[in-house]
């Protein structure tokens, strides 16, 4: 909207700062909905940074349920040349022995035609010959390589490697000026092992080539694992999958008497309880940050906020409280003077690897059971006492935090929809005010013209130069 300059026309007002200060006091109520709005908004994000914080205390406390404390699993080896790992499924205590019988091979061959050069057109119908066959061991054709006319031995090297049958070759200078062709499989395992025949061109007929020699053949990895009926456990790689249930075992040399265990990962459990009060300190941090005014600072956002009290109280009181008879500062976890969560993990894994079933109670809890017709209730462990809380205060539809969050958003939806309709009403009086003054100045302006006018006629009238 244009606004048209009326200053002082006829009145010599400043009219302009006339109707800025006018609309100052016309404007004070959405000036007051628009400190409201912007105290809304910052509530509702302190709300959603308590929130974040809180969630992560329940992504670090699920990690260390009954189930997450029980997928933390090492596998160790006897020894170093023998490389071992564990995932969640493998089971504590279970044990394998072998011995390391053979390592897997890739099958390579050497054809025995002697070349002169690399770049010169192959000799025709001189072995190797092009186009040739490649088949399995069992015979099975795998597929036919053909070269165009005047192919050089580099040329027959990059339609070998360009092939889709998992073949490698390589020129071997086995003298100065004297070359030959290898051929390797690109996977070791006795299941790509692989011949070579030559085709006469017409796709009918193989000629066994009888000068080509294996280099290494094909075969897989095998352990022997002592069960005295010649069963072996085979690969087509060094690595078994699965040789015990969630364990991966890598083998790289020939060896006899080899043990892999499977234990429980205790520098994991000690990781995954650190994160687990970094996460809890975090969350304190923030709610101090939000809540708790310091000296020389402005007020805080959420200022004595009865839910961000109630958490960080409950927060503290999950490590202050005992766990089934238990102190949690018995596995290094106990409150600090500063309000936050100390944890100690030289005392944690010490207490782990010595009683670790106490630990499993303190940290993850127990399961109700029954014995003999009694029935002991389930304990809630400190990380389940974790996760409840998060839940409870981050749950997306019925948190705590959340439902502050979304309730201080509906608020600042309804305060912004009156300061626009606050916006149209101030518009409308400053277009009504401009009205008003410029009407004032066309009347004053019209007066003084009138004035001029008949100050001039009486002037006219008393002239002592006007004719009688």
């Amino acid at each position: 909207m244009v606004n048209l300059g009326i200053d002082g026309l006829a009145s010599g007002l400043d009219t302009t700062s006339i109707i800025a200060n006018l609309m100052k006091i016309e404007a004070r109520p959405q000036d007051l909905l628009k400190t409201q709005l912007t105290d809304t908004q910052a509530k509702a994000a302190a709300y959603r940074a308590v929130n974040t914080r809180l969630d992560a205390v329940r992504s670090a406390a699920e990690a260390l349920t009954t189930a997450g404390l029980a997928a933390a699993r090492s596998a160790s080896s006897s020894s170093s040349t023998v490389t071992a790992s564990a995932s969640a499924a493998a089971a504590t205590g279970a044990t394998v022995r072998f011995d390391v019988v053979s390592l897997a091979t890739a099958h390579t061959v050497v054809l025995g035609q002697d070349f002169t050069s690399t770049t010169a057109p192959l000799p025709s119908p001189s072995v190797p010959a092009f186009p040739i066959e490649v088949r399995s061991t069992d015979g099975t054709k795998v597929g036919r390589i053909a070269l165009p006319a005047n192919a050089s031995l580099l040329d027959a090297v990059s339609a070998v490697n360009a092939s889709s049958y998992g073949l490698n070759a390589t020129i071997i200078q086995v003298e100065p000026g004297h070359y030959r062709l290898q051929v390797s499989a690109k996977e070791t395992g006795a299941a790509n092992a692989f011949t070579i025949t030559q085709d006469d061109g017409s796709g009918s007929t193989q000629v066994a080539l009888d000068d080509v020699a294996v280099v290494v053949q094909g075969g897989d990895a095998e352990l022997d694992l002592g069960l005295g009926d010649g069963t072996r456990a085979r690969s087509a790689t060094n690595t078994f999958t699965d040789l015990v249930p969630g364990t991966s075992i890598t083998v790289s040399k020939k060896e006899s008497g080899v043990t892999v265990s499977v234990g429980t990962d205790n520098s994991a459990v000690t990781a995954k309880v650190k994160a687990l009060v970094d996460a809890a300190n975090g969350a304190l941090s923030a709610i101090k940050v939000y809540s708790t005014s310091t000296a020389g600072t402005t007020k805080a956002t959420l200022q004595g906020d009865s839910t961000l009290v109630r958490l960080s109280g409950e927060l503290l009181s999950t490590i202050s409280s005992a766990v089934g008879g238990g102190s949690a500062s018995s596995i290094g976890l106990q409150l600090s003077k500063d309000g936050t969560i100390s944890f100690d993990p030289a005392v944690f894994s010490a207490t782990l690897a010595k009683d670790p079933a106490t630990v499993a109670r303190l940290v993850s809890g127990t399961a109700a059971s029954t014995v003999g017709g009694v029935t002991t209730p389930a304990v809630t462990g400190i990380a389940g006492a974790f996760a409840a809380l998060a839940r409870a205060a981050s749950d997306p539809s019925t948190g705590s935090l959340t439902m502050l969050a979304s309730g201080r958003d509906t608020l600042a939806d309804t305060l912004q929809d009156r300061i626009d309709a606050l916006d149209i009403r101030l518009d409308a009086r400053r277009a009504a005010l401009t009205k008003q003054f410029t009407t004032l100045e066309t009347a004053l302006g019209t007066i003084k013209n009138q004035s001029a006018w008949l100050s001039s006629q009486i002037g006219q009238l008393y002239s002592p130069n006007k004719s009688s």
